[in-house]
């Protein structure tokens, strides 16, 4: 998308300086600003990420309209991926730095979808940042694989967002109420949708279930730029065809992208994941919260539900009610987080010996 389409999109939605309500700004987030303000910086957040740099969109200082501005986002760099600036974050830019603006400082997330990045590394990757709402899409036009939408789910109950499962092209099957039955019976307390960009069936749904700030996030070809563009009501994002033979996708969405959405609130399109590791923390409990109220009900409280006496979980895969396809992938996804658990509490072990070693010379250096 051009910066002029940027700048037409987001003008609309300037109130004032330092009002960004139509993006998601809050007085929280007013008053976490108010020392950088002092400093002579700008609040802005962040729409896409390349190296080095970043667009972000501002209110400018003298007309007080938004725009987009190019910065530096090497200023605020981290070792530590999580902490590098994401499509999303709003940040302090100093828009008198030179050679071009800089990102000075990243204000606190209040929601962040993390992801274990990819091989064998248990460093987190931040997909997106300050987003209400997960919208998990999952294509109809081929067999929904629970357990994968059973791993978004976790992973979009970590962000702290609340997740929506978005079921999209429904034009192209007839038994798309079914599919909606089996994905609910795995995803407790989360709303299902079936929607089609295609014929329109299920976009305002969908647009009054999600306002203030959302992400998109599923495999590739599961149709999430072409449910960005209706949701903004004209063609931003660039879609292709997916391929006849298995209905994946050609990763047509290459970077995440923040889009403002008519009547305020914005979308941030991600590009398709193959691998969807998860990085620790509660959204799993949430994510299996049927299996978690059953361990309640256990005679031990740390019981491994696998041969203690008076196991309410082993009960319920006797008697059907817990399919043992969920159970086994409960404990798969727990091995996971235990997995990574073990890694980050080893990287952090080796960080402080790192530290104390670099300490140690330099005691030894002193005359």
């Amino acid at each position: 998308m051009s910066y002029a389409t940027l700048s037409t999109t987001f003008s609309s939605s300037a109130t004032s300086e330092y009002t960004f309500t139509g993006l998601g700004w809050t007085a929280e987030l007013d008053a976490d600003f108010a020392p950088l303000a002092e400093a002579g910086l700008t609040p802005a957040r962040i729409i896409r990420v390349d190296r080095g740099q970043c667009d972000v969109v501002l209110a400018d200082p003298e007309t007080g309209e938004l725009r987009t501005v190019r910065a530096d986002s090497r200023p605020v760099g981290d070792p530590d991926p999580i902490n590098c600036p994401c499509t999303g974050d709003w940040v302090a830019v100093d828009l008198a730095a030179s050679p071009m603006p800089s990102i000075a400082a990243l204000l606190p997330r209040g929601t962040a979808i993390i992801r274990k990045s990819a091989g064998s590394r248990s460093d987190g990757q931040v997909l997106a940042a300050n987003v209400d709402t997960v919208l998990i899409a999952v294509s109809l036009a081929a067999d929904p694989d629970l357990g994968r939408i059973e791993r978004f789910l976790a992973l979009a109950w970590e962000s702290g967002a609340e997740p929506i499962v978005v079921l999209t092209k429904a034009d192209l099957v007839s038994d798309a109420d079914f599919v909606r039955q089996d994905v609910e019976g795995i995803a407790p307390g989360v709303t299902v949708l079936v929607v089609s960009a295609e014929t329109g069936e299920g976009i305002d749904v969908l647009r009054a279930c999600a306002p203030g700030s959302s992400a998109l996030i599923g495999q590739s070809g599961a149709g999430k730029s072409t449910l960005t563009n209706a949701l903004v009501g004209t063609d931003v994002m660039t879609v292709q065809q997916t391929r006849a033979v298995d209905e994946k996708g050609r990763h047509t969405t290459t970077t995440r992208e923040l889009i403002a959405l008519p009547g305020g609130g914005v979308v941030i399109d991600t590009p398709g994941l193959r691998g969807v590791g998860l990085y620790g923390g509660e959204g799993l409990a949430h994510a299996f919260s049927d299996i978690e109220a059953l361990a309640e009900d256990c005679r031990f409280h740390d019981c491994s539900h696998r041969s203690e006496p008076g196991c309410a979980v082993a009960a319920a895969l006797l008697d059907g009610t817990l399919p043992q396809r969920r159970m086994d992938s409960y404990l798969k996804l727990q091995r996971e987080n235990e997995w990574i658990a073990s890694r980050s509490d080893a990287r952090l072990a080796a960080e402080r010996l790192k530290k104390w070693k670099a300490i140690t010379r330099s005691v030894k250096a002193r005359p």
